[in-house]
């Protein structure tokens, strides 16, 4: 069968939706400005951000590209793929922000252009080019992509396998498409897309490369999410019957070849760990099953209550999760006629990707329910969900002068979206007016409570530490979210009102884009709180104007994660006192671990003597140090409560 027509990235066809090069502008202009502009700044963070650059950093500069490491200890918690492709960035573009990050961002370009075109051939353009935009104004996939985490290329590489599966078992869907729900004579009428068709090998294959690419990326737990998909879905739709076309045997092979590898060389080169195990105890058992249920060693993760859990997914899918219930209203009211429709082998490519959709994000944020989790575990359900969603308001939309229930429920969550911006507008003008007299700081940390919610294990922590006066450091970002707020969402509902349902849509992805700048300028003026390079910059100053030497120790007091972008600025190995804990807790127990551990009285025993000596100290641990050291500490550099302090006068 020959290509029904010619590929291409966005839709051809733009019926009931914007013109292709109007789309292409809008997501192409949302992306460089709220994705790409962000690479340049802040630097890295502490923590995860600065811990898995130091891991990438390594690979770059060893050429070992099988065993992680940071500050020359084994990492073996983690997949390799994310790192690879930084190591390769910092091969390209040098040690910095942008280079730790661009995966991450071209990646969000990816799930949104594949969200497009699923959306695109299950429903037509105009669906497609709400999945897109909201992908890249979502609050989750924003915030989810400051830090070097897997989450979105994971999203990227499952979303991608259940695709290549559904058209694989439907490689000529075109030809069996339902009819697009009856719309107004008013508004255009929008049809799936006529599929591009790639022939029987092309998606089976591009499934399991997406697959073993998955584990790579984020180990087996990606196997759990597709394969209980999978089975589900080939179950009540009875499309088992045609495993043949999923090429399970040379697929399965071409899986083995790209994911077996790295796991049995990670295996072969790991072994004599704590208590006799290696790699394949800590990575399997250790980080899957006994991660899973809690009884992870060491414990360091928190576990979100359940009512925070769920209720949250609203905050990380905002402004879309306010059509959450149209959504659902729409899914029961269509149930009679879609759920059995399913069963048939003459179902609509729509009516599979709704039911393969649902099942996928179902199981995710049930998996993660149940097991420990972190606030952006989930991120794989978002472009299910977002895509169901916007199919929701698309058929609503169309529907708008003919179903009273549909209306009502759109302009529910646009009453919801104005109620919302005009709080969010009192609050920040509050804030604002309340600052007026304060003078600017530079340094947030210097004004915030640090109130220390969850202990700082969860991703939101710091946003409860903020105070009055820390509006003086957002006086921008809190001016620009207020302007988003107070305007956008009014604007949103006239035009709906008005029957303008693209612009009134695409208004409020850009009141959303609006306020993720401002969220992203806040985040900056966070940045001396959040990362420690600029005690990295003043070692380095001191070494340049040779005001102490090159041959300094450089030790960090606790977990290496408080100041880990030190160590990844400095391109250095550095002591860790009392922070044999956490992550480095596994790698520090085999034989060729350096001898990086201190504790309390080796500290004591050696502050003073030898070469001198620069100890980084958290806002965590100055209560500790203090009482350890008394006097005998001479404050260097201090910023946000953290302290770098030495053990003698620096040199003039």
């Amino acid at each position: 069968m020959k290509p029904s027509e010619p590929f291409s990235i966005l839709a051809r066809s733009f019926a009931g939706g914007p013109r292709p090069r109007n789309a292409a502008l809008i997501l192409g202009s949302l992306w460089l400005l709220i994705f790409f502009a962000a690479l340049f700044a802040p630097p890295l963070l502490d923590d995860a951000d600065a811990t898995h650059a130091q891991a990438a950093r390594a690979m770059a500069t060893t050429g070992d590209l099988v065993t992680l490491r940071v500050d020359g200890i084994r990492y073996l918690e983690k997949a390799p793929l994310p790192y690879w492709l930084v190591a390769l960035c910092f091969r390209l573009f040098g040690f910095n922000t942008f280079a730790v990050h661009l995966p991450q961002v071209l990646a969000v370009a990816l799930l949104a252009l594949l969200g497009h075109r699923w959306a695109n051939q299950a429903f037509g353009a105009r669906t497609a080019f709400y999945t897109a935009i909201s992908v890249l104004t979502s609050a989750g996939v924003f915030l989810f992509t400051r830090i070097f985490i897997p989450e979105i290329t994971l999203s990227l590489f499952l979303a991608a396998a259940l695709f290549a599966m559904l058209k694989s078992l439907q490689p000529n869907h075109d030809l069996i498409a339902g009819p697009a729900d009856p719309s107004p004579q008013d508004l255009p009428r929008e049809s799936p897309a006529v599929a591009w068709y790639a022939g029987p090998y092309f998606y089976p294959y591009v499934l399991w490369a997406s697959l073993a690419l998955a584990v790579l990326t984020k180990g087996f737990v990606a196997l759990v999410f597709f394969f209980g998909t999978a089975f589900f879905y080939l179950l009540v739709t009875g499309d088992y019957k045609l495993w043949r076309r999923l090429k399970p045997f040379t697929g399965g092979l071409l899986f083995l070849a790209i994911a077996a590898p790295w796991h049995i060389l990670a295996g072969l080169r790991n072994t004599g760990g704590m208590n006799g195990h290696g790699f394949f105890w800590f990575y399997f058992i250790n980080e899957h099953v006994l991660r899973f249920l809690g009884r992870r060693i060491p414990r360091d993760y928190n576990k979100l209550p359940a009512y925070l859990f769920w209720s949250l997914h609203l905050v990380w899918l905002f402004p879309w999760s306010l059509f959450l219930p149209l959504t659902a209203i729409t899914a029961w009211r269509k149930r009679r006629s879609s759920l059995p429709s399913a069963f048939s082998p003459a179902s609509s490519f729509a009516t599979r990707t709704v039911l393969l959709l649902g099942v996928f994000a179902a199981l995710i944020l049930v998996f993660f329910s149940l097991s420990t989790n972190q606030e952006y575990y989930t991120f794989p359900a978002y472009l299910p969900i977002l895509l169901l969603t916007c199919a929701a308001i698309t058929r609503a939309e169309q529907t708008y002068s003919v179903d009273s229930t549909s209306r009502r429920w759109v302009r529910f969550a646009h009453a919801a979206l104005t109620l919302l911006g005009v709080l969010f507008a009192i609050a920040l003008i509050y804030g604002l007016w309340t600052s007026r007299h304060e003078a600017f700081v530079p340094d947030i940390g210097d004004l915030l409570a640090h109130r220390g919610v969850g202990d700082y294990t969860l991703s939101m922590s710091h946003l409860f530490d903020l105070t009055g006066p820390s509006f003086a450091a957002l006086r921008l970002p809190a001016a620009l979210a207020a302007l988003a707020f107070a305007i956008g969402p009014t604007i949103a509902w006239m035009l709906r009102m008005q029957r303008r349902h693209i612009a009134a849509t695409t208004t409020i992805a850009f009141t959303s884009a609006l306020f993720l700048i401002a969220a992203h300028i806040a985040f900056v003026r966070f940045s001396p709180m959040l990362s420690s390079k600029t005690f990295a910059d003043r070692i380095q100053q001191l070494e340049d104007n040779s005001r102490i030497s090159r041959d300094t120790e450089i030790l960090l007091y606790g977990d290496q994660s408080y100041g880990s972008s030190i160590a990844f600025y400095l391109d250095r190995q550095v002591s860790l006192v009392e922070g044999r804990t956490t992550s480095m807790l596994f790698g520090s127990t085999f034989p060729d671990a350096p001898r990086i551990f201190l504790t309390n009285a080796d500290l004591l025993s050696s502050w003073g003597t030898g070469e001198r000596k620069l100890l980084f100290v958290p806002l965590e641990r100055r209560d500790d140090v203090d009482h350890l050291l008394g006097s005998r500490q001479i404050i260097v550099q201090e910023a946000s409560g953290k302290a770098l302090i030495t053990d003698r006068p620096l040199d003039r």
